[in-house]
């Protein structure tokens, strides 16, 4: 209960803080791929059950139907603002300040035994994992098979940090996590 309202709480002094540059990389969002700016997808939650997770759009389709990240949607994608409108999940209860970050269905929805721990959490906006892996992007591009390196290295590792997050997790803790996360993302 107190990690719920603590979510409350934060989301409801942030939003406000940031909605001018929620606002901005809405329209440089709008601008730059020609539609609503924003990106739903599923991902799994809580428990396994997937919700529609909300993002700016960072991808742009050309007319051939080729998609690709353009410059504006790199910086939006750098500076974390193509992720702000996840305070939305936060406010609904779908997802946590602090937890495993949510991925696509085939992932931690497969977990077995004690990992499956881990789908007891919110997903997060920011946790152990992402602050390790905040440049995961940009490593997968420097591998020759991306998807291998992310399922055989990345995501095994993941799994271990969450899980550790899941045994040892605390208000004071969280704080800590929001605090890195801030200095290696923003700073």
């Amino acid at each position: 209960m107190g990690k719920r309202l603590f979510d409350i709480v934060f989301s409801l002094i942030v939003l406000p803080l940031l909605c001018w540059l929620l606002f901005l990389g809405w329209i440089l969002a709008v601008a730059d791929t020609g539609t609503s700016g924003f990106f739903l997808q599923k991902r799994v939650g809580r428990y396994g059950k997937l919700f529609t997770i909300i993002k700016l759009r960072t991808v742009r389709k050309s007319k051939v139907g080729v998609t690709s990240i353009s410059k504006t949607g790199a910086f939006l994608r750098n500076s974390k603002i193509d992720e702000l409108p996840q305070l939305i999940n936060v406010l609904i209860g779908q997802m946590s300040i602090v937890g495993p970050r949510p991925d696509l269905p085939g992932y931690y929805d497969t977990l077995e035994g004690e990992n499956r721990k881990i789908l007891e959490l919110r997903p997060g906006l920011t946790s152990e994992a992402s602050i390790k892996y905040c440049d995961e992007e940009q490593l997968l591009n420097r591998k020759e098979q991306p998807l291998q390196y992310n399922d055989e290295v990345i995501f095994p590792d993941k799994v271990v940090l969450n899980l550790h997050y899941y045994y040892n997790r605390s208000f004071l803790g969280d704080i800590l996590i929001i605090i890195r996360t801030v200095l290696c993302k923003w700073i």
